[in-house]
């Protein structure tokens, strides 16, 4: 391999690390912390497909390799089940265009909705979503949501024959079985379990989607930071300092607190103040409380 590569591994060693130890934690826990008691090994299993899935975020901006085939190669089995990572991959970098951000029809992160959309939907569909606008709903019930959601937008697109939906659909069923292939022949846990433990990831992970952005009249205004630094801030990558990726999207993960630290009054600046100590004050605010109504409330009325 060329010097250029083998520096490039030299330098992302943080990322190469974490991805090994990603793998052989979830193997740990679906083999011997599954034996010892199963309910441990189904929460270690999410804890590590949660972890997995901040390395695929990594890894879809150029992270650590610098080369897309090898990058994906090191994330390919599916250890969250339930979306494809080439789906993950376009979607995430169309959110990515950040004048967009927030927008119902043209951010796929967003989780809010057109006001005249919202004011179609039958009353059940509203009270779920308003669930789903509090942090314990979105933990709870957040997953189911967001992949319904998701896998009908999919089948319109695959419909529409949009390109690339397809077959990144059909490359995550070789991903799914090579899981399914560890769980069923190699480890201790049953297959129900693992699903219990994909979900646990999923709802790890809407912990850090919640509040990443928010309605602003300005797009530099719309990302947050949080300035944890614990155990969920490793296992989300850093992505807690969102408006440091979100404007500088290559820089690596481990790289981010210290970039927010030395230009924290610019940053604060820049995104308008929209800033959380840590996920404690989270959870203590928005566990049972909604942060923003589903409808965008700066959306045009029509």
């Amino acid at each position: 391999m060329g010097k250029a590569f083998m520096a490039r591994l030299r330098e992302e060693w943080p990322t190469i690390a974490l991805l090994v130890v990603c793998y052989g934690g979830w193997a740990v826990a679906t083999t011997w912390l599954a034996a010892l008691w199963l309910p441990l090994g189904v929460v270690a299993a999410g804890v590590f497909a949660a972890l997995h899935s901040s390395l695929s975020h990594e890894i879809l901006h150029g992270h650590p390799t610098g080369n897309d085939k090898i990058n994906e190669a090191l994330v390919f089995p599916a250890l969250s089940l339930f979306v494809p990572y080439q789906r993950f991959r376009d979607t995430h970098l169309a959110h990515h265009r950040d004048e967009f951000l927030t927008d119902p029809y043209d951010d796929p992160e967003s989780n809010y909705m057109d006001p005249t959309v919202w004011r179609r939907l039958p009353g059940w569909v509203r009270r779920i979503l308003l669930m789903n606008n509090t942090l314990s709903g979105r933990m709870v019930i957040g997953p189911v949501v967001s992949q319904v959601v998701f896998l009908q937008g999919d089948w319109r697109l695959i419909r529409a024959g949009v390109r690339g939906v397809l077959r990144a659909w059909l490359w995550h069923i070789p991903a799914v079985a090579l899981v399914l292939w560890w769980i069923v022949a190699v480890s201790e846990m049953p297959v129900w379990a693992y699903v219990i433990s994909a979900y646990i990831a999923i709802s790890i992970l809407k912990i850090r989607t919640f509040l990443e952005h928010r309605a602003h009249e300005k797009a530099r205004g719309r990302t947050v930071i949080i300035e944890d630094r614990g155990l969920l801030a490793l296992l989300f990558l850093n992505n807690n300092f969102h408006v440091v990726h979100h404007m500088h999207p290559k820089v690596p993960w481990y790289r981010l607190p210290g970039l927010y630290r030395a230009r924290r009054a610019h940053y604060l600046e820049r995104n308008d103040g929209y800033r959380y100590a840590s996920y404690a004050e989270i959870f203590a605010r928005h566990f049972l409380r909604s942060k923003d109504p589903v409808p965008h409330p700066l959306w045009p009325k029509r």
